[in-house]
């Protein structure tokens, strides 16, 4: 699904993404883990978009997209769920949502209204609350909701359980899992190492802005001496 081949970004003269490259398989959820500044977010703005990298290349399905624009990324089935979830404070629940709306190609049960409120109850209850009066919780399920009512082939979440109560959080994890059984391929930048855990088939660790680890997501316990010295995970 997606292919990101020795990215190189850089904010000015800062050098923060150094040889960078991952793939992202259909249907599968790979987590970018690592500490605070390693570059996981700067990853996630490379492959939408929002800070091209000046070398390497990112492919979507074959295509290569390294220098598009974002909103073409987007409309090609890239969608995003922000760090911070930057939501349009003005605008109501079902009017954050009708802005994202984008027909799904190829068939299959697109997410509309009805699926979303379906997932998550509460943005149901909340739907004619504007943006600004939703608790931290029900702005993050916003977030993502509006990301899936773009009906993406590839899902990037930035830190999509920071924040949230520990019942929020199980039920992101479950429509997460959900998503992936009905083929979503997912990049999930996660501080959470359990839930991260739960949900990957694959995980890469970043640090100085390198890939410094790469493996099975269910073969990461072993490596003891990677998450104490690269996550401070005893």
């Amino acid at each position: 699904m997606l292919s990101v081949q020795d990215i190189h970004t850089y904010y000015g003269d800062s050098y923060i993404l150094q040889g960078v490259s991952l793939e992202i398989p259909e249907g599968c959820v790979v987590s970018v883990l690592g500490r605070n500044g390693v570059g996981k977010t700067t990853l996630i703005r490379s492959i939408i978009g929002f800070t091209p990298p000046r070398r390497g290349r990112v492919l979507l399905r074959g295509q290569e997209i390294t220098r598009l624009p974002a909103h073409k990324i987007a409309r090609l089935g890239v969608g995003l769920v922000p760090q911070g979830r930057r939501i349009f404070a003005s605008l109501t629940v079902r009017e954050n949502l009708q802005v994202a709306q984008r027909d799904l190609e190829g068939g299959g049960r697109p997410w509309d209204w009805e699926r979303v409120a379906a997932a998550f109850p509460r943005l149901r209850e909340r739907s004619h609350h504007r943006g600004n009066k939703l608790s931290g919780g029900e702005q993050q399920m916003l977030t993502t909701a509006r990301a899936l009512m773009g009906n993406p082939r590839l899902l990037l979440m930035d830190e999509p359980s920071e924040g949230l109560a520990p019942l929020l959080v199980r039920n992101l994890g479950e429509i997460i899992a959900d998503l992936k059984q009905h083929g979503l391929a997912i990049l999930l930048v996660e501080q959470n190492l359990p839930f991260a855990l739960a949900l990957s088939d694959y995980v890469y660790v970043m640090s100085k802005g390198a890939i410094v680890h790469h493996g099975a997501a269910a073969e990461f316990h072993q490596h003891t001496e990677i998450k104490a010295r690269y996550l401070g995970i005893g």
